[in-house]
């Protein structure tokens, strides 16, 4: 799928003017829901940043958290190879379904190790910004050898925490020890899904 860049690319000759959406959480990748839009829909939901469906039941535009509060925020919208289904990457503002599960598949939705994904994203994004702007662009402007240095001074803080009781302080220094590992790995462009691949293929064997 690529990115949506405006509205004239959308196939709406099929089905009677709507197409499907799927809306996935862009913290967790878990798919929240589907649901169905037209031109009026996808319009209104990219001017107001908030997810607008077409509701096939009421014969109506339908914005989700219209009567709950629980609406969906967009963060992009990505179009298919078709050009007749759209896939919403966004971030919910409370239970998705209307039963107040997470989502309308009963799954559950915690923000845990998906959001390293989006964490990825966000120092990529980062890189290219000015020292000023960012602590992650200023750590690439002083180099690999310095990320690295950075990488092993948490991994010291990690261990000399690991031999107390202090749990606030061990799991503070591990996520420092986490983000700027994942850092590393950006500015050896890689990133923490090579790392799993290893491990996978290693539990294979």
């Amino acid at each position: 799928m690529r990115k949506l860049n405006t509205i004239s690319e959308v196939d709406f000759s099929k089905d009677g003017g709507l197409v499907p959406v799927v809306i996935q959480d862009a913290m967790t990748s878990k798919v929240l829901m589907l649901g169905y839009m037209n031109e009026e829909a996808l319009a209104k939901t990219l001017t107001e940043g908030k997810v607008t469906f077409f509701s096939r039941s009421k014969q109506r535009l339908w914005t989700k958290g219209e009567t709950s509060n629980n609406y969906i925020y967009v963060n992009k919208v990505l179009i298919d190879c078709d050009q007749d289904t759209l896939l919403i990457k966004a971030n919910p503002a409370g239970p998705t379904c209307h039963t107040g599960d997470a989502t309308c598949f009963q799954e559950d939705n915690q923000k845990g190790i998906g959001f390293l994904d989006n964490l990825t994203q966000i120092i990529k994004e980062r890189r290219s910004k000015t020292p000023e702007e960012s602590y992650v662009a200023h750590l690439f402007s002083k180099g690999l050898n310095k990320i690295a240095q950075k990488v092993g001074e948490e991994a010291v803080e990690v261990v000399i925490e690991a031999k107390d009781d202090n749990a606030a302080l061990f799991l503070n220094e591990s996520a420092d020890l986490l983000f700027h590992y994942m850092v590393l790995l950006e500015a050896k462009n890689h990133s923490l899904d090579d790392v799993v691949s290893i491990l996978k293929e290693r539990h294979n064997k």
